[in-house]
């Protein structure tokens, strides 16, 4: 009897099979997963406050585009200006630290 192959669908395991040898690969999803974090971040504390992006929009003094280029996951121009506007109108503060990258040994 032939056995089936088991396959995966766990993106990063498939996605190192596939690029694991490839330099830099893993820290662009680390940064594609900042952008994603950081625009849901905004987008929840938006939908919080009640409010929709034309007015987030209006208060902050940007256009309904910007706020959704924002939120949007592929968006990586954000100005630190601008997210401290945001965060003020929605109540909230931002607080920037660094934390140390966990590296695996290689065995």
């Amino acid at each position: 009897m032939k056995r089936k192959k088991k396959t995966t669908t766990d993106a990063l395991k498939i996605m190192d099979a596939l690029w694991g040898n490839e330099p830099g690969w893993k820290e662009g999803i680390e940064r594609e997963r900042q952008k994603f974090a950081l625009g849901e971040l905004i987008r929840h504390a938006r939908e919080a406050r009640g409010l929709t992006q034309q007015e987030l929009a209006d208060r902050v003094g940007t256009s309904q585009s910007h706020i959704s280029r924002i939120e949007d996951a592929n968006y990586d121009r954000l100005m630190v200006s601008t997210l401290q506007r945001i965060a003020f109108t929605l109540r909230q503060r931002v607080e920037v630290r660094l934390t140390p990258i966990k590296v695996k040994a290689k065995a």
